[in-house]
């Protein structure tokens, strides 16, 4: 996902799309260990993205707070 597509979410949505993400990383570790997993770029992809939603929900925090 984009950044400026994260940018313009709502908080409440950052929280859900960081769920998501965290369960996908947890079916893809899950689809490793089994053997099942295709392409290992995919668990790392899927990190960065949930690196990136939480960059941008700690900065819609702070900006919320000032």
């Amino acid at each position: 996902m984009k950044l400026e597509q994260l940018r313009e979410m709502a908080p409440e949505a950052l929280v859900a799309l960081e769920r998501e993400q965290r369960e996908k990383i947890f079916k893809l570790r899950f689809q490793h260990s089994m053997g099942q997993l295709d392409s290992s770029a995919s668990s790392r992809t899927a990190k960065r993205d949930l690196a990136r939603t939480l960059t941008i929900a700690a900065q819609k925090r702070r900006s919320a707070k000032a």
